[in-house]
């Protein structure tokens, strides 16, 4: 038995909603983490099990646990925190702050902001290479991506992180999100306030448009084989199916009302969306979720290739105003590092 769970960031009511899946079609809320004010973002868990998740009204990162389920710090950064990277090696987090119009470095071992990179106004969410020397980080303000160097990092030198490039998108489109492909050779922007898709070269920095048929741009994921990049579409409603390779859009899947964060997961081939907006408005040929929950979509249900088919749907409860959801497997842990987070957990500060 698969031991998955889902930790979805409820901004209106403060918390984490966290959904156990023990099988297909199986999914229970097992518990809501309260963190600080206006939470957003995905949570960004390390290797072992440490999750840290954004609280913007508070100037602070929360850390939480996978396995005990509970907040364990808060870490001041600068104004107004909104997205984060995992810089692999899980030594350093990279924290964009609204705000402040900068990128804060977090060394994860002394549990403190280190350094902050100055961006433009507004920076949002961002990816980060497999090799971690690049960080491609949404200034939505601005409406470019900042590609930043973040190598010095991998030698304890987090000063020495710098911009390489500003990479144009639009200053009215508002990039808001990026995934970077499995392959690493393309970075796919959404755009909140643009009806397309920015794809960006990561060998020239050349991009492209996809045209995605709607404003609102949210969250991107891409399918097991890396085939297509998925990207919730906000108003309407829906997820657009881009084939990575030839840059077009092969369908749009129905989602439930105002879906912003997604994940798949790749054990089963199914995505979580979440169901942004505070009242139901769907029309008849979308499922008829409620606000304030996750939509779980099977990808094997229907052709992701063509407009054909029906796809098979699961509605799961949480938290008020949920904007992303990420999944962590408990299963990657050993019994041994688990029965020490709960000892921890009980253990009085």
């Amino acid at each position: 038995m698969r031991n998955i769970q889902f930790f979805s960031t409820d901004t209106d009511d403060g918390v984490v909603s966290v959904v156990a899946k023990t099988g297909p079609g199986e999914h229970r809320t097992i518990a809501q983490i309260p963190i600080g004010n206006a939470p957003r973002g995905g949570v960004k868990f390390t290797k072992d099990g440490r999750g840290f998740v954004c609280n913007t009204s508070q100037n602070t990162i929360s850390e939480i646990d996978a396995v005990a389920l509970t907040e364990i710090r808060r870490i001041e950064v600068g104004h107004g925190p909104r997205g984060q990277g995992l810089v692999p090696g899980d030594k350093y987090l990279l924290v964009s702050n609204s705000g402040s119009d900068t990128v804060s470095v977090v060394d994860l071992e002394l549990n403190l902001e280190v350094h902050q990179i100055p961006t433009g106004r507004d920076p949002r969410h961002m990816g980060i290479n497999q090799a971690g020397t690049t960080a491609y980080v949404c200034v939505w303000g601005d409406g470019y991506i900042s590609k930043l160097d973040i190598s010095p990092l991998a030698h304890g030198n987090p000063e020495q992180t710098t911009e390489l490039a500003q990479i144009p998108v639009d200053r009215e489109a508002h990039p808001y999100s990026l995934g970077i492909d499995p392959s690493g050779a393309r970075v796919f922007v959404a755009n909140t306030q643009a009806a397309y898709v920015t794809v960006i070269d990561v060998a020239t920095d050349e991009t492209h448009r996809v045209d995605v048929g709607s404003t609102g741009g949210r969250g991107v994921a891409f399918t097991t084989d890396g085939q297509y990049a998925l990207v919730t579409v906000e108003n309407s409603s829906t997820i657009a199916v881009i084939d990575v390779a030839t840059l077009q859009v092969t369908r749009h899947i129905p989602t439930g009302s105002g879906p912003r964060g997604l994940v798949i997961d790749h054990g089963d081939k199914t995505a979580y969306i979440t169901n942004f907006a505070r009242a139901g408005m769907m029309s008849a040929d979308h499922p008829q979720f409620a606000p304030n929950s996750l939509t779980m979509v099977d990808l094997t249900s229907a052709p992701l290739d063509r407009d054909e088919g029906t796809f098979t749907y699961e509605e799961i409860t949480v938290g008020y105003g949920p904007c992303s959801v990420v999944m962590f497997d408990l299963d990657t842990l050993s019994e041994t590092e688990r029965q020490r987070r709960l000892r921890r957990a009980d253990t009085p500060a």
